[in-house]
Formats: C-alpha cells, sequence, structure tokens
C-alpha cells in the first residue's frame, strides 16, 4: 500500500493513511467494478458517472454497499444519508484517479499485494467471522470470492499508482525535519505529557520524516483532484 490514498469535506486529506482510509478503504480504497460483474442482493442504480474525454467510470448504488462493508461503522441495511455520500464522494475521488491511472499502464498488482490489502482491511475487524458476515450482506460469498479478489486487486492497483504518482518524488529536508520537531512535536508532547522528558530530535526523526512525506503526498494529491476537476465531468443522477 501504500498506506491508504485522501480526499477532500470527507475528501479533506491530511497523511496518506487517510487517503487510504478514504480513497481506498476508507485507501483507500477503489470500486471500479461495473454492476454486471457481481451477483447482487439489491436492484442496482447508477449514482452517478464520471467522464474525460475518452472514457467513462460509473458509481453504482452496490458501489457505495461495497464501499461501506469494508469499514466497520456504518450499518448496511438502511444506511444513513451521510454514509451513503461519504461513499459516494470516495468513490467519485476514486474514479477520478482510476481515469489518470489508465493512461499509465502498470504491471497488475501481485497476488501477495492483494492478501495483504484484504488481510489490512480485516485487521479493522473483530475476526474475519464478522467481516465475511459483512461481505455476504454485500454479496460476496467470502474473501476468497473470486469478484471480491478482483474488487482489492483494483484497489491495490489504484494505491499502487498513487504511490508512484504522488509519494515517490517527495523530498523532505533535515531543516523541515527541525522545524516540524521544534514548532509542532515539542510543545504538543508537553501538553501531552507534562513533567516527561522529551524525545530527542534523532529518536523521532523516522517518524517525523514519514508525518512530513504524508502530508506533502496528501498535499499533492489535492491539488491533483481540484485541477482534476475542471477537466472531468461528474454528473450525479440519483441523490442518496
Amino acid at each position: 500500500m501504500i498506506r491508504e490514498p485522501k480526499i477532500k469535506g470527507p475528501m479533506k486529506i491530511t497523511t496518506r493513511g487517510d487517503i487510504i482510509k478514504r480513497l481506498v478503504f476508507a485507501t483507500i480504497a477503489a470500486v471500479i467494478l461495473t454492476a454486471s460483474a457481481i451477483a447482487q442482493e439489491v436492484v442496482d442504480k447508477t449514482v452517478a458517472v464520471v467522464s474525460d474525454s475518452a472514457r467513462s467510470e460509473l458509481v453504482t448504488y452496490s458501489d457505495l454497499k461495497w464501499q461501506l462493508a469494508l469499514q466497520p461503522g456504518p450499518q448496511l441495511e438502511n444506511p444513513t444519508s451521510d454514509d451513503l455520500k461519504q461513499a459516494l464522494q470516495i468513490l467519485i475521488n476514486q474514479r477520478i484517479v482510476a481515469l489518470e491511472a489508465q493512461r499509465l499502464p502498470r504491471t497488475a498488482p501481485t497476488e501477495k499485494a492483494i492478501a495483504e490489502k484484504i488481510a489490512e482491511i480485516m485487521s479493522h475487524f473483530p475476526s474475519m467471522a464478522v467481516f465475511e458476515a459483512r461481505l455476504r450482506q454485500v454479496g460476496f460469498d467470502s474473501v476468497k470470492d473470486d469478484n471480491f479478489e478482483r474488487l482489492m486487486s483494483q484497489r491495490v492497483a489504484i494505491e499502487q499508482y498513487i504511490e508512484f504518482r504522488f509519494g515517490s518524488f517527495v523530498v523532505i529536508t533535515p531543516e523541515e525535519e527541525s522545524k516540524y520537531y521544534r514548532d509542532i512535536f515539542m510543545p504538543d508532547f508537553r501538553r501531552r505529557s507534562p513533567g516527561v522528558v522529551v524525545p530527542s530530535l534523532e529518536e523521532k526523526r523516522v517518524d517525523i520524516h514519514q508525518i512530513l512525506t504524508d502530508e506533502k503526498e496528501a498535499a499533492n494529491i489535492d491539488t491533483f483532484l481540484e485541477e482534476a476537476k475542471r477537466r472531468v465531468r461528474v454528473e450525479i443522477l440519483i441523490e442518496v
């Protein structure tokens, strides 16, 4: 993973982990299967269409339910309007990234990468049985369901593209690490742990470097999405 892709409102991205929790998992994670690809327990409806000059990506009601199924909180039988709207925003942003990713063909995700993504998502649930029961509510048989694995493969592919497109060229300088340590880490640590010796910059440098990397990557993704929305058409067909 990327750790899981970021986005605003519900799309506001602050860390690469958020990206992956919101674009995909949230990360996401991306649902690009069409409605005909999976047997479903609900009558499907196209909720939105995201298109550029050459291609279109659909967001169906089933896509929204699949997205919600990957999160431990939202109810699936009668999802709230807020949960559906957040899922829709996540999926619209995923579709925008998917359209861009198709311009640059890449190697398909490995079985190992797909298995790691599934394990990562399952870690947010009490057990595999609980997670698989949730999957069955939205039409999948289990984590071994071919269609579910295909869904995860597409999610991993988008996350790998995000890592390549937005994370590979981020540069963090020692000066930025020192500034973050002095201006943010130290005051926050002292506020949370009064009387405790503050760890040195060297002790926290790796963590600080990752935080700053995530923030820059998130900012790059935000900028990309804002620019993409000026050249991509997003049509909402059904209010959720």
